[in-house]
């Protein structure tokens, strides 16, 4: 069922109330492309040719030249722009040249952490000559892997709090790490705001204390969505002078956004719980095999929510009940590496 006509039947159902306050469509946009002032590395290259990759977005090319240049760089394209090669493309290349650097890649969650550890494996498999030890360093990591990163990894993904209170206070064991770091990489910058991002700003403000103790000079690259303050927000986050990287040159299919509002209740003053309304849609999504992430802000309430969908889904065959899954912290590692692998597949 196609976007349009699935609208359709959500606004024309008999148990519409008002609720979608707001629509808009965002038409579809061909690729730009451009090309980095010097040539990819032949190996790098060929390895872009085996993923399928001609040529890099406007945003890549220039965000490679700024990193090149030695700026510290901010990236703000759209999800799904290619992000991930503006950093990992000039990673993986001092990597070749330089085999004793460095890099510590920042993510607020595990989850994603783990999706970016997959992908630069990938370039591992595609270059054997790559000399690349990566490893995601969190509260999952068991206690053998993680003496091996800290001694052997040259590409560290971990997260704020895995930073502040497993790997800066005891930075003697990362001496060798810390003297060679190149790059800082904070990937999803808009999620540090408020007092968390206050506390981020602050445990990167002592990583640098101690990146100047083992006399290093590490290069930030940070990339965000789409936000209106990205330069101010990573100039306040990191402490550094940054360069804006805003050319989004990826190509965009048709977008459809929804400001979906709970209706009132009969007594005219309350609405009717955000829960329920995001059960009803997801299910009614689900049934329609289209593929659905519901976010919460808790996980009791990603727990309740899953409970609901299944117990709804029941009524359709177990098949569609058995399509979902819950996730969230509190999992068993294996749990989640599982959950992952699911949702990586399709």
């Amino acid at each position: 069922m196609g976007v349009e006509l699935f609208l359709q039947e959500l606004l024309n159902g008999r148990d519409y109330k008002g609720q979608a306050v707001a629509i808009r469509r965002l038409s579809a946009r061909e690729a730009l492309y451009g090309q980095p002032k010097a040539g990819i590395l032949p190996e790098l290259e060929g390895a872009l040719a085996e993923m399928g990759i001609k040529d890099l977005f406007t945003h890549q090319a220039t965000a490679l030249d700024t990193i090149r240049s030695g700026k510290n760089a901010v990236i703000v394209t759209s999800t799904a722009s290619g992000k991930t090669l503006c950093y990992n493309l000039p990673v993986l290349e001092t990597l070749l040249q330089d085999p004793t650097s460095k890099a510590l890649y920042m993510f607020p969650t595990k989850a994603l952490a783990q999706d970016q550890l997959q992908g630069l494996l990938r370039w591992k498999q595609l270059v054997p000559s790559l000399p690349l030890v990566a490893g995601t360093y969190d509260g999952d990591t068991p206690r053998d892997l993680r003496r091996q990163l800290r001694e052997q990894g040259n590409t560290i993904l971990t997260n704020p709090d895995m930073l502040h209170g497993a790997i800066l206070p005891h930075h003697p064991g990362w001496g060798h790490f810390f003297a060679n770091l190149r790059y800082i990489v904070i990937d999803e910058i808009h999620t540090y705001r408020g007092i968390f991002g206050s506390n981020v700003a602050n445990v990167l403000r002592r990583l640098q204390r101690i990146c100047r103790h083992y006399q290093a000079n590490p290069q930030f690259i940070c990339c965000s969505a789409t936000i209106a303050n990205p330069e101010e927000l990573a100039r306040h986050l990191t402490g550094q002078d940054m360069t804006l990287v805003d050319n989004d040159g990826s190509p965009k299919g048709q977008k459809h956004f929804l400001l979906w509002n709970p209706p009132l209740l009969s007594d005219g003053l309350q609405r009717r719980s955000s829960n329920s309304e995001a059960k009803e849609l997801m299910v009614r999504l689900i049934r329609q095999r289209i593929q659905t992430i519901t976010f919460t802000r808790a996980r009791v309430v990603a727990e309740l929510i899953y409970r609901y969908v299944r117990e709804e889904l029941e009524r359709y065959g177990s098949g569609l009940a058995n399509s979902i899954r819950a996730y969230r912290g509190g999992y068993l590692p294996e749990e989640r590496r599982a959950i992952e692998r699911q949702l990586f597949s399709g």
